[in-house]
């Protein structure tokens, strides 16, 4: 099946019980057994539940992978892999990830003994250097957030798995999603995600999920998702699976403005630099045309005015929302140095105060640009 006919039916049969098209909210805690340790394939919520086993399915499916595991947040997802690793192993990330998956490995998985190197990984030879012999992870965000960079999976994944045969190369898809982005089609080993972005895609729900080909991997994390327990409930697996169906459209559509809105930038007098990754100006666009299918949702910006102007700016939208978060179906505009990426402050890879970073929804393409020309008048 194509992806469209996949978010729509993957992992979601009628209800056998009652027929109903739509898979249930099996909104309870326990289920009844039919002898000591005899049960239908469900004991206990957090072990699993019928509308989780339908999300992970479904996120299975989507992703080209084995299996889906789904989880409370996207930040939950993250840890439960890194619970994988053992004090004393190593991992490379890229020197341009998200502000809490950063705080996650500095300020808590440090205290218990893993360590961790910061690289730009869009050059090869520079993670190659970072590989050392307890190198058990390599951490993939493409397009990376706030800075939208471009890695190259097969070439990554060719170089992890050919100079650390045991080492895995874990990728977050969230700003790509698998309608534009496939990376265990191109060597990763995990790929995860935060649920509450574009796979919701209505900012009603928070999530997060890990899909990967590997039965054994996917066992070690059953086992730990059960174990730790951050698992999401019923009606946000709900909530999520509706997302899924109208993924391939909404992407299409977040695409379209979002270019518009790029190019619509890039054309002011006031902005310094667009960061798109279809966008002419992008260092890495030819790769990216190659290993995704559009630009996607996400535009970040620079204002020759520095920092002063950007909090102007995003201050003075109307349209855009200035928060947190991004891939729902309504415009988002933040800071991410003083929102999202705060926790980077000081830090190596800290990010510029002046950059802006828009979640380009699906509204109507020119009254966004008229928000954004009105926001900017002043500058």
């Amino acid at each position: 099946m194509k992806f469209e006919t996949q978010a729509i039916h993957a992992g979601q049969d009628p209800d056998s019980a009652t027929g109903a098209v739509m898979t249930p909210i099996y909104q309870t805690s326990t289920f009844a057994q039919q002898g000591v340790g005899r049960h239908r394939g469900y004991e206990y919520a957090r072990t699993g539940n019928p509308t989780r086993t339908a999300l992970e399915a479904c996120l299975a499916a989507l992703e080209g992978g084995a299996h889906g595991l789904a989880f409370a947040s996207g930040m939950a997802a993250t840890d439960t892999v890194l619970r994988l690793l053992a004090p004393g192993d190593h991992v490379v990330a890229g020197r341009d990830v998200y502000g809490g998956t950063y705080r996650l490995f500095e300020r808590v998985l440090k205290g218990y003994g893993l360590e961790f190197s910061y690289v730009d990984t869009t050059q090869l030879s520079d993670v190659e250097s970072a590989l050392r012999p307890n190198t058990r992870l390599v951490w993939l965000e493409t397009p990376s957030n706030p800075l939208l960079r471009i890695s190259d999976l097969r070439a990554v994944a060719d170089l992890v798995h050919r100079a650390r045969p045991s080492a895995w190369l874990a990728v977050d898809n969230t700003f790509a999603t698998p309608y534009l982005q496939r990376p265990l089609e191109l060597g990763a080993d995990l790929v995860i995600h935060s649920t509450t972005k574009y796979l919701g895609g209505h900012s009603d729900v928070v999530g997060g999920a890990v899909v990967v080909r590997s039965s054994e991997l996917h066992e070690r994390l059953a086992f730990l998702q059960n174990a730790v327990g951050a698992v999401p409930g019923p009606l946000d697996c709900f909530l999520v699976l509706r997302g899924l169906k109208t993924l391939a459209v909404r992407m299409d559509r977040h695409a379209l403005n979002a270019a518009a809105v790029a190019e619509y930038l890039a054309a002011q007098s006031q902005v310094e630099r667009v960061i798109y990754p279809f966008h002419a100006s992008h260092p890495e666009q030819d790769l990216a045309r190659r290993q995704m299918r559009s630009g996607g949702g996400m535009v970040s910006v620079t204002l020759r005015g520095g920092a002063a102007a950007a909090v102007r700016a995003v201050e003075r939208t109307r349209v855009f929302t200035l928060a947190e978060s991004l891939g729902g179906v309504e415009s988002l505009i933040e800071i991410p140095a003083a929102m999202t990426h705060a926790s980077t402050a000081g830090s190596p890879i800290e990010v510029e105060p002046g950059l802006i970073r828009l979640s380009v929804g699906l509204e109507n393409v020119e009254d966004l640009i008229a928000d954004l020309q009105q926001a900017l008048q002043a500058e």
